[in-house]
């Protein structure tokens, strides 16, 4: 439901200052309770899409829900971007990150809005770089071993790549499946280098840019808990430069072309096919 709502709210259908429909009404639509309804509002809440109304009206868009300039966190933004993006006749999309999980969540709007109709582009491309397996990565390593000697953390995050990547090829292949999209083209690449920043070019005239944080937390791996060093993709803010005279001009510009050469230097030279199973 705060899939749904979310994606009526990037893409305009419902408006900054205009009101959601009653809790009963958002029930009978999605056919759940009221418990779901409000667990989904507090959710956009918390990402800044809804504002409070008091007295048990149902809360309004925020006026800044959409034209943001300010960075945002890299789920939101980049569903933001990807619902325009796909707006386009042919639509490509480039990719360098650590997993493909931002642009797995991002995407799910897209989807939605290609479903209903609200959206039709004839092709999809997509290539995606990604850290590779064989590549003795600076991060993930454990806390407890800053030489980085136990591996475990390193092959959790490669059975992580692959299960995303694998979600992702299947996502945008469903569209040509179910004779949504006539044309949908999905490669893997693998570069030894361990990512710092993630990027995501859109349709060759937008990139979206931000910076992994070292985070220290606790994960699950094989029926243990392991205290690691790693980052976090999906909080990590987007700051968007495009080309064009409607963002940052030349700047914009420079920065998008930059950023593609950049991108295709690693395809066409290191870069060397992923294989999903």
């Amino acid at each position: 439901m705060a899939d749904a709502l979310r994606a009526r709210i990037l893409s305009g259908t419902l408006r900054p200052g205009s009101r959601l429909p009653t809790q009963q009404e958002l029930a009978v639509e999605f056919d759940t309770n009221r418990t779901a309804v409000r667990q989904a509002i507090d959710t956009l809440r918390r990402e800044g899409l809804l504002t409070g109304t008091g007295r048990g009206a149902p809360p309004s868009v925020a006026e800044h829900a959409r034209g943001h300039e300010a960075p945002r966190k890299a789920d939101i933004e980049l569903a933001d971007r990807l619902h325009e993006a796909f707006r386009a006749e042919h639509v490509t999309i480039d990719v360098f990150s650590l997993t493909t999980e931002t642009l797995n969540t991002a995407l799910a709007h897209a989807t939605i809005a290609i479903s209903s109709g609200e959206l039709s582009p004839r092709s999809i491309t997509a290539r995606v770089l990604l850290p590779g397996t064989e590549a003795d990565l600076a991060l993930p390593r454990p806390v407890s071993d800053p030489e980085g000697n136990d591996k475990r953390p390193l092959e959790r995050l490669h059975e992580l790549t692959h299960t995303f990547a694998d979600a992702l090829r299947r996502q945008l292949e469903t569209l040509k499946v179910r004779d949504l999209v006539p044309e949908v083209s999905v490669e893997f690449r693998t570069v030894p280098i361990t990512p710092t920043h993630k990027v995501y070019l859109l349709n060759g005239t937008e990139a979206l840019f931000g910076y992994y944080q070292v985070m220290r937390h606790k994960v699950p791996y094989r029926g243990e808990e392991m205290e690691i060093h790693d980052v976090m993709g999906i909080r990590a803010k987007l700051f968007r430069h495009a080309s064009g005279p409607d963002l940052h001009g030349e700047h914009g510009t420079a920065f998008v072309d930059e950023t593609r050469r950049w991108f295709e230097s690693l395809w066409s030279s290191i870069a060397q096919p992923l294989t999903l199973g």
